[in-house]
Parts: C-alpha cells; structure tokens; sequence
C-alpha cells in the first residue's frame, strides 16, 4: 500500500498525533479499589506507539463505578493515579485522553462504594447479569430514576472529573455516549421514559447529553473535547427504536455547533452485534466538520480504505492493541499479528494476560 495515510500525523483539536492509529478504551478491571496503579501505567506505556490512546472507561463519580475495579477521576488518590500512567505514555512521545464513563444503570450496589445509588434517566431494569467480585454474577437491579438535582449534580461530577483529567496530565477528554451507559440512556426511549424536559423528543432526550458535552467543553476546552457514539449498537440492553438515524443526525449537527475536537463512532459488528448501516456514518461525516475516528473490527486494509475514503479521519483499533502492544510497529514493518489472545483473562486482576504479552521478535 503506497503512502498509507494512517501513519500520517494528524490534528486531532489541540491534540497533534504522531500517526492516525487510536486505541480504542478498552474495559480490563485492573485499578484495585478504582484506583490506577503501576501496572495499568505499564499497560499503556507499552502501547504508546498509538497516534491517540484513549482510556478504559472512567468513571466520574461513585455511583459511576459500575464494573468491579475500573478506576475512577473522582478523588485525589485516583489523580496521583492517573499520573502516572500519562507520565509513561508521554514519556514515549505518545498522546492520552481519559473516557469518562458513567456506566448509569449498567451496575450493581455490590460493585459501588457505600452511599453510593444505581441511577438511571428512569427507573427501567435492563435485562441481563453483572459480575461482582463479592458474590459473582448478579441481576441487573431497578435503577433509581435520577431526580433533577441529581441531573446537576452529575453534569457537575462530569466536569470536576474532566478538570481532574488536565490535572492528571491527560491531552483531553472523552465522554462515553456509547454502549448503554448513562448518557446513551438518555438518548433512547426505551430507557429514558421520563416525562420532563429530558424525555420525549429527541430534542429533550439529547438535552442532557449536549449539557454535559457543552460543560465539559467550557471548563477545559472544545478543542480537547470528544465523545463516543454507537448509533444502532445493541450493548447493555439497547434496542433499537424508530428515530436512531434522526437522534443521530441531530446530535452530528449540534455537536458541530459546540466544534468539538472530534466523534468517535463505532460498529460493534466485528462481535456479532447488528452493523452500522454506512448511511448513518455518511450522515455524521456530513454534518461533523471536525475529526472523526471510526472503530470496529478493523484490519489496516479497512482502516486505510475509510481514511483514504474521507469517511474517517483516524481509526480505533481495541483487540489487536491487547496481544500486540507494539500494533503500529507490526503495521510498519508489514510483521504478522499475534493470534494469541486470552480473553479469558480480559477482566482479571493481575498482570496475566494484561502486560506479558511480547512484542514481536
């Protein structure tokens, strides 16, 4: 392939890359106690190579924590945390930015801090189990439907955690609009039946999405400002409904009028979720001006097809980031990917399967 164009820099808002390869935030449950530690910053130092790392989801509160051990950006402790792991991958001319995400209902009280609550747009149960360490598999509780003080509160929660990520060292933010957690959950109307004026129509079911976007993007920039979206994804118990290309296109259109840094949209099909129709991605490239990162199963054929394509300005790549830590250098020097993945040790607690995957020889 002459002059792939993933290798090339880009400017991503404030954020100048090295190449147009991002690893995509990947859930791996290795901050004991939701607080990063010297083995997550190993984790991303050896795969700074990446144009842009973005994080595993982060949450911005306790009652965000959903997940058992996935590190928050809430306290101080977890700050000095984070530090570190900024300070390795900007050590090895890497760029980083934190995903903040608030899992809402997608939870368990055995997986939340004491005084912590389950809080969703409304009090509807998703369907399916959530690990915990304490007693293992779960259902799903009756979240608690979020009162309107507690809107602020976490609109509020989401920009302190932002502030905290500069703080960190972090090049910028993310916000987790995807895979059923609680800012998708405001957007569908399965899960957001509530009756002011963030339910109903997509204007007002979008409302505390573009809040939360429009705040974050004040206190630290729009130009370090981004958030993903899965339109169509299924994830944590998300069907689909009617007004998915019109929510979307609306979206597209009012997060250009906020110029963020960039959207970042994925297709979970790769894992057998339903694809992305192309029209819908066609619809936010025209209707997003700045930059756009397309993930989802991707092969450096496809990626460089969508960039050279004009459909996508960067690529996420999530999988073949955990056994090749050394991904853009494979990519480089055309080295074949190792096939030997254990997802068995995905959402383990300790370096197995985590950083002992060797680059390649």
């Amino acid at each position: 392939m002459e002059n792939i164009r993933l290798f090339e820099p880009a400017q991503v808002g404030a954020i100048t890359t090295k190449n147009r390869i991002v690893m995509s935030p990947m859930t791996r449950c290795r901050a004991i106690g939701n607080v990063p530690n010297d083995l997550m910053a190993q984790y991303y130092g050896q795969r700074a190579s990446a144009g842009l790392i973005i994080t595993e989801g982060t949450s911005p509160s306790p009652n965000g924590l959903g997940y058992a051990r996935i590190p928050g950006i809430f306290s101080d402790e977890q700050v000095e945390g984070w530090k570190k792991v900024t300070a390795a991958v900007h050590e090895k001319g890497g760029k980083i930015v934190v995903q903040l995400m608030h899992t809402g209902r997608i939870s368990h009280p055995l997986n939340l801090p004491a005084g912590s609550e389950v809080l969703a747009p409304s009090a509807v149960k998703p369907a399916g189990h959530m690990w915990t360490d304490a007693q293992q598999m779960q259902e799903f509780p009756v979240p608690k439907a979020m009162t309107t003080e507690e809107l602020t509160s976490t609109k509020a929660e989401f920009v302190t955690a932002a502030k905290n990520a500069i703080k960190a060292g972090f090049d910028g933010v993310e916000l987790h609009g995807a895979n059923g957690y609680l800012l998708e959950q405001f957007l569908s109307p399965i899960s957001n039946i509530r009756t002011d004026e963030y339910g109903g129509s997509i204007e007002n079911r979008a409302r505390f999405v573009l809040e939360v976007v429009s705040e974050v993007a004040e206190a630290i920039g729009k130009d370090r400002t981004g958030i993903r979206l899965s339109p169509y994804g299924v994830a944590s118990d998300m069907p689909h409904y009617p007004e998915i290309d019109a929510t979307y296109t609306y979206l597209a259109e009012e997060f250009n009028q906020l110029d963020i840094a960039y959207l970042h949209v994925v297709d979970h099909s790769a894992m057998g979720a339903p694809k992305v129709p192309i029209e819908i991605k066609e619809t936010i490239r025209a209707k997003f001006k700045n930059i756009i990162i397309l993930a989802g199963g991707h092969t450096l054929e496809t990626a460089e097809a969508e960039l050279q394509s004009g459909l996508a300005d960067l690529a996420a790549f999530g999988r073949p980031f955990i056994n090749n830590p050394d991904l853009v250098e494979r990519f480089e020097n055309d080295h074949a990917l190792s096939a030997d993945l254990h997802m068995d040790m995905f959402y383990t607690a300790d370096e197995k399967g985590y950083v002992d995957y060797p680059v390649f020889q």
